[in-house]
């Protein structure tokens, strides 16, 4: 726990180096190469005390470095820390022996997120719902066809038949949600089986690839 405070501190102290515009207009400056900080004066238009006072700030947290000219010892360059915004993005998840997706029906959504699971990482996956209909959705096989993804041919399980204490549970609809509690995860997707266009599966299928893509980077093996 106070390690999980330190981090998020160290966290919050970075976002607040970078809470001023003439610290973020440094940074967007050093993403393009190395700068002098009197360079760096002649581009901020101001003061030499001002860029040091904000050059020492994000040297502080780790964001900046300085090198000496070879050429002239007299001159540094300051540049991006290597690692220096690393932590800035949201912090890692959990670790999970098994992600669990559960819609209601268990024939679109819930499956759909399972396949995507599979295809970006190595933690396994599986789906279920919490009242499993009787085959998948149609539009949920054409869908994943069309993204050049393969839904397995597999009935649709209730989560009592599938779910372990250990799984990780996302629940990828909102009745399935407010059915389970808020023990789960939620993504709120709406229900592409109930409006049954492909754009409306195509939709869904986009939605879900990019929270499978977030989380799936962010989560570790238990």
């Amino acid at each position: 726990m106070n390690k999980e405070r330190t981090d998020l501190e160290a966290r919050a102290a970075r976002h607040a180096a970078l809470a001023d515009p003439a610290r973020l207009r440094i940074v967007d400056l050093l993403t393009l190469g190395d700068l002098a900080p009197g360079e760096l004066q002649q581009r901020l238009g101001m003061p030499s005390n001002l860029v040091a006072h904000h050059l020492g700030v994000l040297e502080r947290e780790g964001m900046i470095s300085r090198r000496r000219s070879e050429a002239d010892r007299r001159r540094s360059y300051v540049h991006l820390a290597e690692g220096g915004f690393d932590q800035l993005g949201p912090s890692s998840a959990a670790a999970a022996r098994r992600v669990l997706f559960v819609c209601t029906a268990n024939s679109a959504r819930s499956q759909l997120a399972a396949e995507l699971w599979a295809q970006r990482s190595s933690i396994p996956a599986a789906s279920a719902g919490t009242h499993p209909a009787v085959t998948i959705a149609a539009g949920a096989i054409a869908t994943a066809e069309r993204h050049g993804l393969v839904l397995p041919a597999r009935t649709p399980q209730g989560i009592a038949e599938v779910a372990a204490d250990t799984d990780l549970v996302i629940t990828v609809c909102d009745a399935a949600h407010e059915e389970l509690g808020t023990d789960a995860l939620h993504w709120s997707i709406p229900d592409p089986v109930a409006v049954g266009t492909d754009a409306a599966f195509d939709a869904a299928f986009d939605e879900l690839t990019i929270r499978v893509n977030a989380l799936a980077s962010r989560l570790t093996t238990a």
